[in-house]
């Protein structure tokens, strides 16, 4: 992360004058690191004095709806797996579950890290119904839902895990052969879905969904370079 931001800013401990922390979002393609990158930041601004917190949607074991979701991803919900507004509403619910708990970790941390938020299911949600070549006006109506009426905090700062399809595809096969109970869901088993995801998550970060984006692209050996004025 480099040390001219730390002395720039005298540090976390110095800073912590503001009312309530940053949040940060990570998004990309299941498969495409981001519990590794999410581990990093952490340990990167921990190291640095920083308070930081972190939280994975879906909530699976902790939320009902998560398990729903689950359940739908798993073609368990008869045709509500087919619908792309229901299953949307389920990721939906679970995050609104989690409004207390995320407004608590912003206003006791420096920095809350999020391993998928709104802009995963404006993406996947898109790309379900034929985005981005198709203008659904399914992301507008994401925001209005879990921005506007659930109440949900928009993000300071949305960083893209933009991993090659192809290779983010691989390591989700992989980590489901690896493990009896992670076999790919109907979502991850859907190569042109996939395609057309990444394609969406591009075009929400080019317009600036709900924040600012930092598009992050892995280099031959899997590494990132995440900018250190990102979280200063």
């Amino acid at each position: 992360m480099g040390t001219a931001r730390w002395a720039k800013w005298g540090g976390w401990r110095a800073r912590r004058v503001c009312a309530v922390g940053r949040l940060i979002v990570i998004e990309g393609l299941d498969g495409s690191g981001k519990q590794t990158l999410t581990a990093r930041l952490r340990a990167d601004i921990e190291a640095r004095g920083g308070r930081v917190a972190t939280l994975a949607f879906p909530r699976y074991g902790a939320s009902v709806h998560a398990d729903l979701v689950k359940d739908a991803l798993y073609g368990r919900l008869g045709d509500l797996s087919d619908s792309v507004y229901g299953t949307a509403l389920l990721f939906s619910l679970d995050r609104r579950g989690a409004l207390t708990q995320i407004k608590d970790a912003i206003a006791e941390h420096d920095v809350l890290l999020l391993d998928r938020y709104v802009s995963s299911n404006a993406a996947y949600g898109s790309a379900r119904l034929g985005g981005p070549d198709v203008d659904t006006g399914f992301p507008q109506w994401l925001r209005d839902l879990e921005i506007d009426r659930f109440g949900l905090p928009v993000p300071d700062r949305q960083l893209l895990l933009a991993t090659d399809v192809a290779v983010a595809a691989e390591r989700a096969a992989g980590r489901a052969a690896g493990d009896t109970d992670r076999a790919l869901d109907n979502f991850e088993s859907d190569a042109a879905l996939q395609q057309r995801t990444a394609a969406m998550y591009r075009l929400l970060a080019e317009q600036s969904y709900l924040s600012p984006w930092t598009v992050l692209r892995p280099g031959p050996d899997g590494q990132v370079t995440v900018p250190a004025e990102l979280l200063g």
